[in-house]
C-alpha cells in the first residue's frame, strides 16, 4: 500500500503544488510515485501530459485502488474544503508549507487546528517555503510556529527560481542549491514515514 503525503495550508501562494511537484519527482528515481491533483486550479494535472517520471491524475480511487505505488502525493487546494478532513484521516504524513510571512503564520492557524482536530499533529511537518534570503523575518516566523507543536522540517526551502521553473524542467537537477535542499527535505521526508 502506498505511503500517503498530503500538502496543506489554507493559504494559497505558500508554494503546495511547487513542493509537491519537486518531492514526487525526487522520490520517483528509486520509487513508484504519483500525484493526485486536488486544486481546483488544476496546476499539477495540466502538466500531467509532460511527465514521464511520475503520473499525475486527478482521479481519486489512486488513493485505494493502485496498489503498485510506493507513494502518492497530494496536492490540496488553498481553503479548508470539506474533503480535508477524510484525506487527513488517510494521510500517513501531513505537510504544511508556509512562508516566512506574518499574514501566512495568521493563516496556518485554521489548518493546524483542523489537523488537531483529527488527531493528526504528530503525523504532521511544518515546512517553511520560498524563504528569502539575509533576514531576521524567518527567525521570528520560527519562533512563532514553534508554539503550534508540530514538527518543524530543518531543511528550509528557498526562494529560488529553479523552483519557480522546476514544473517545466523536470525538476531542479540544473541548480545544484535547489538540489540539495531537496534532497534534504525528501531524507526529513522518509524518516517522518518510518
Amino acid at each position: 500500500m502506498a505511503k500517503i503525503i498530503l500538502i496543506t495550508h489554507q493559504k494559497g501562494g505558500v508554494g503546495k503544488s511547487t513542493l509537491t511537484f519537486n518531492l514526487a519527482q525526487n522520490l520517483s528515481e528509486h520509487s513508484k510515485v504519483a500525484i493526485l491533483d486536488m486544486d481546483v486550479q488544476g496546476s499539477l494535472a495540466q502538466i500531467s501530459k509532460m511527465v514521464e517520471c511520475f503520473e499525475i491524475t486527478t482521479n481519486q480511487n489512486i488513493l485505494t485502488e493502485n496498489q503498485e505505488l510506493d507513494f502518492v502525493f497530494v496536492d490540496t487546494p488553498p481553503y479548508l474544503s470539506k474533503q480535508l478532513k477524510s484525506l487527513l484521516q488517510v494521510a500517513d504524513l501531513i505537510l504544511i508549507p508556509t512562508k516566512a510571512g506574518i499574514l501566512d503564520l495568521l493563516a496556518i492557524d485554521s489548518t493546524i487546528s483542523l489537523i488537531a482536530e483529527q488527531g493528526k499533529k504528530t503525523n504532521s511537518m511544518i515546512v517553511l517555503n520560498m524563504i528569502k534570503p539575509n533576514t531576521t523575518l524567518t527567525d521570528d516566523i520560527l519562533k512563532s510556529l514553534s508554539t503550534f507543536q508540530i514538527k518543524i522540517a530543518q531543511t528550509k526551502i528557498s526562494d529560488l527560481v529553479a523552483f519557480t521553473r522546476s514544473t517545466l524542467l523536470q525538476g531542479v537537477l540544473e541548480n545544484n542549491k535547489a538540489q540539495k535542499q531537496m534532497d534534504s527535505l525528501t531524507k526529513e521526508v522518509l524518516t517522518s514515514l518510518i
